[in-house]
């Protein structure tokens, strides 16, 4: 038997402490398309788990779009977007982008972590400061961490308690970062009151709107249409397009100094490679269906709500969220690895979700719905969730 490198022996401490703590992470082998119908390890599963809010993922005029451009421009963009990578499907989706969001312009970044951390380190840095709030993204806060600036993170929707940070620096650049739905909780930023603090104490707001993209709004305007914030108000507006749009990569959307300021200074856009062609193609059409096919998003508050109905009933315990992100803190790692192993052997996939992700003590399955799921789907969810909950209740 090979003896095990330094490099090993070092490292299998933390692996070993990760699986006697609950705390291990294992990837599923997911072997069809990303549809509530699912096959994953050879299993078939009603999945509660995808962030494919609009149903968009394997649309076939989607598909088609990928694949005519596909045949046109190839597979890989070959090199960055400021050496020979940025294509005219690229350059027509970020106008599209800039109409649809009501900003000047918008910049393409390759995911929606490259998008964060490329914005707020080229935006500040050392000598100024950065107000983050408790719960946002991990991109968020590793951005805010390496950038340089001053980091501060404020409690969780807390406005006061962002003004007493606020009121304590004497930093020229005052940059405050909040996620517009929060990806495990599902509750929606004070945008509004954020925006209106800004003003007032000279600060940039910068919005990361991953999961409101799509979902939120009249038009699906995500967060910035959703409570009426113009350019000015909402300067930094981020989306990614991996999730409501369901393709893949992010932008930005701001002003043209802003987005002139990114491409000169944003290393995260400058030394990448540009997403596919295909890719951009693909999501112009599906911000078309986004824009042009508002019934997605009424079923799908018409699933949440009967959702949080049924689970009221059955006295779970739920967060404070009209997203499709419905989130149910179970606490212990143990206990929410079994629900959702019990839920599996159901057929349905909702995976658990544990420290480091959220805080210690607050474990839960996050339950995610997509404008495919049927009524009668989520009515077999409840049943199941009524059986393991209640049994467990019992024990």
């Amino acid at each position: 038997m090979k003896p095990e490198s330094s490099l090993d022996n070092i490292l299998s401490f933390a692996l070993t402490e990760r699986r006697a703590t609950k705390l291990y992470r294992s990837r599923r082998i997911l072997e069809s398309p990303q549809t509530p119908n699912v096959v994953v390890d050879g299993k078939s599963y009603v999945a509660f788990c995808s962030n494919d809010y609009l149903g968009l993922a394997n649309h076939p005029q989607v598909i088609s779009a990928f694949q005519q451009a596909a045949n046109k421009f190839g597979v890989g963009s070959g090199a960055s977007h400021l050496v020979a990578g940025h294509s005219s499907e690229h350059h027509a989706l970020e106008e599209e982008l800039a109409a649809f969001t009501g900003r000047d312009r918008a910049l393409l970044f390759s995911t929606g972590y490259m998008a964060n951390m490329g914005a707020i380190t080229a935006l500040v840095g050392q000598g100024d400061a950065i107000f983050e709030d408790r719960l946002n993204h991990a991109s968020l806060l590793d951005g805010g961490l390496l950038s340089g600036a001053r980091f501060q993170r404020f409690l969780h929707n807390d406005l006061a308690n962002l003004q007493t940070r606020l009121d304590k620096t004497e930093a020229e650049r005052k940059l405050i970062v909040v996620d517009g739905v929060f990806s495990m909780d599902g509750d929606c930023a004070s945008v509004s009151e954020l925006a209106a603090l800004a003003q007032k104490n000279n600060a940039w707001l910068m919005v990361d709107d991953a999961h409101g993209f799509g979902c939120l709004g009249k038009n699906g305007g995500g967060s910035a249409e959703y409570f009426g914030l113009t350019q000015n108000e909402l300067p930094i507006l981020m989306g990614t397009l991996g999730k409501a749009f369901g393709t893949f990569g992010a932008f930005i959307a701001g002003s043209e100094t802003l987005i002139e300021t990114l491409i000169q200074f944003s290393r995260s856009y400058i030394y990448t490679t540009a997403m596919p062609p295909a890719v951009a193609a693909a999501t112009r059409v599906s911000l078309r269906l986004l824009q042009t096919e508002s019934w997605r998003r009424e079923h799908l508050q018409t699933l949440i709500a009967h959702f949080r109905t049924g689970a009221q009933q059955l006295g779970l315990q739920l967060m404070d969220s009209f997203s499709p992100i419905q989130p149910i803190i179970i606490g212990d790692e143990s206990r929410t690895l079994a629900i959702a192993e019990k839920l599996a052997e159901r057929g349905i996939l909702i995976i658990a979700i544990r420290p480091p992700t959220v805080a210690p003590g607050t474990s839960r399955l996050r339950i995610t719905f997509s404008a495919e799921h049927k009524l009668a789907q989520v009515d077999h969810l409840l049943n199941a969730l009524g059986d393991i909950l209640g049994n467990a209740a019992h024990e």
